[in-house]
């Protein structure tokens, strides 16, 4: 993890040098990216206990509705919308990372759960930083993003559980190029 961090952290510095136009060595930029992994870690830490310790409790009243024509079952609660196939097994892998996404996660705005290793995900994120999460916790790479009108769409895995992602309102949080490049979530421009 702080290798990867360590990477990550060396890569937007290089990019912020570059952008900035700072006469930086590769040895000063490794030296930096060591010198702050431990840092960011922290800060990274605080940020993640002082959201859990801030998280609203939700109440809501759950609506089933079960369409056994379509072999689906669909229940509505707190503004997310499951589907689930009625012959897939809730303790199947992919009910129960649905099931885990849905309770942990306030983004979720949808799931589907057609087969017993595959879910369809539909988020909401509130910033970049929400989107780089899902992106990073689904192993997707940003270039293998595909925008289209309101959302964003890609293919990840989560427990060996195929996931594809929608993230409603991405393009939205998209449009702050700057930020989002620094964040990795935009390819970077070659000069022309």
């Amino acid at each position: 993890m702080s290798g990867d961090l360590q990477q990550r952290l060396h890569a937007r510095l290089d990019l912020a040098a570059t952008m900035l136009g700072l006469q930086l060595t590769p040895e000063q930029l490794q030296r930096l990216a060591v010198e702050l992994t431990p840092a960011v870690k922290a800060l990274l830490a605080e940020q993640a206990d002082a959201h859990a310790a801030t998280l609203p409790v939700h109440y809501a009243v759950a609506a089933e509705a079960p369409n056994e024509e379509a072999g689906v079952h669909i229940t509505s609660y707190a503004g997310c919308t499951t589907r689930i196939g009625t012959d897939v097994d809730l303790n199947s892998p992919a009910a129960l990372l649905a099931e885990r996404f849905r309770s942990s996660q306030p983004d979720v705005i949808a799931t589907d759960v057609p087969t017993a290793t595959y879910v369809g995900l539909t988020v909401r994120p509130r910033s970049l930083h929400a989107w780089r999460w899902w992106l990073d916790t689904l192993g997707i790479p940003a270039e293998s993003v595909t925008l289209q009108g309101s959302g964003a769409y890609a293919v990840g895995a989560k427990d060996d559980v195929a996931v594809a992602l929608r993230g409603d309102g991405v393009p939205e949080l998209l449009a702050d190029t700057s930020a989002a490049r620094l964040m990795g979530l935009l390819a970077e421009r070659t000069p022309t």
